[in-house]
C-alpha cells in the first residue's frame, strides 16, 4: 500500500518507519529541511522517499496527517484535494489560547478535534489513530507479542477506511481496538488525560475492550 505522511516529526516519522518496515511504500513530507526528510526516508528503508505535501497526498492511498494543531490548516492547504483518501489523523488539540497560555484547546461548535479535522479535510475519509501515546512509547512498544502487546485505539465513520486503518495498526505492531464515531465516542481518545479514559494510557487487549465497552456502551 502507498502511504503519504504529511508531518514527519516524532509521531508521523515513527509511524512511517513502522509502515515501511511492514512492507508498505512510504513518502515523507512537510518539513522545512528537505535533508531531514531524505534522512528519514533512508532510515525507514524499503524504498521510502521524500517529497512535498501535495506529492504525499497524490502518492498515498492512505495519507497520514501528523502536524502540530496550529499547522493543520497549512498542512491541508499544502496537500490539496483529499477526496476519497483514507486520512489517518494523529493530531491532538494542544496550542496557545487567546491569552497565550498553552494547553488543550476547544475546537469550535462543540466538535471533537477529530470531527473538526474531518470538516477541514472535506472529502477525506478520516480515521483518528496513533494519537493516544507518546512517540517514544510507540516506538518502544511496537511489535510486542503475547499479553504484552499494546493496543492502538482508532475511531472513524467509514467502515472501509476503518478496516484499512485497523490493518495498518496491526501491521505496525499493535492490537487495533475500535472506539466509535468521530462525532461522539472519539472524545475518549482525545486530550486531556483523565482518569478512566483512553488518552495517555497503555492498554492491552482485554482491558481495552472492557474499558471501551464501559465508556461507550458497545
Amino acid at each position: 500500500m502507498r502511504i503519504g505522511i504529511i508531518g514527519s516529526g516524532r509521531i508521523g516519522g515513527n509511524a512511517g518507519k513502522l509502515f515501511a518496515k511492514a512492507g508498505h511504500e512510504v513518502l515523507f513530507s512537510f518539513s522545512r529541511d528537505r535533508a531531514k526528510l531524505e534522512a528519514l526516508a533512508d532510515e525507514a528503508g524499503n524504498g521510502a522517499s521524500a517529497g512535498t505535501p501535495r506529492e504525499a497526498a497524490e502518492f498515498g492511498e492512505v495519507v497520514v496527517l501528523s502536524v502540530p494543531w496550529a499547522l493543520v490548516d497549512e498542512a491541508l492547504s499544502a496537500a490539496g484535494p483529499l477526496d476519497g483518501k483514507v486520512l489517518i489523523d494523529t493530531t491532538n488539540q494542544f496550542g496557545r489560547d487567546e491569552a497565550g497560555n498553552f494547553g488543550v484547546l476547544d475546537p469550535p461548535d462543540g466538535l471533537s478535534a477529530a470531527a473538526f479535522n474531518a470538516r477541514r479535510a472535506r472529502g477525506a475519509r478520516l480515521v483518528k489513530a496513533y494519537n493516544t501515546m507518546t512517540s517514544g512509547f510507540q516506538a518502544e512498544a511496537a511489535g510486542r507479542v503475547g499479553p504484552d502487546r499494546v493496543v492502538m485505539f482508532y475511531s472513524g465513520d467509514d467502515e472501509e477506511a476503518n478496516r484499512t486503518v485497523a490493518g495498518l495498526i496491526e501491521a505496525s505492531g499493535f492490537d487495533p481496538v475500535y472506539v466509535g464515531s468521530l462525532t461522539g465516542d472519539v472524545v475518549w481518545m482525545e486530550p486531556p488525560r483523565r482518569e478512566g479514559a483512553l488518552y495517555g494510557e497503555e492498554f492491552h487487549l482485554q482491558e481495552a475492550r472492557e474499558t471501551v465497552a464501559r465508556l461507550t456502551g458497545h
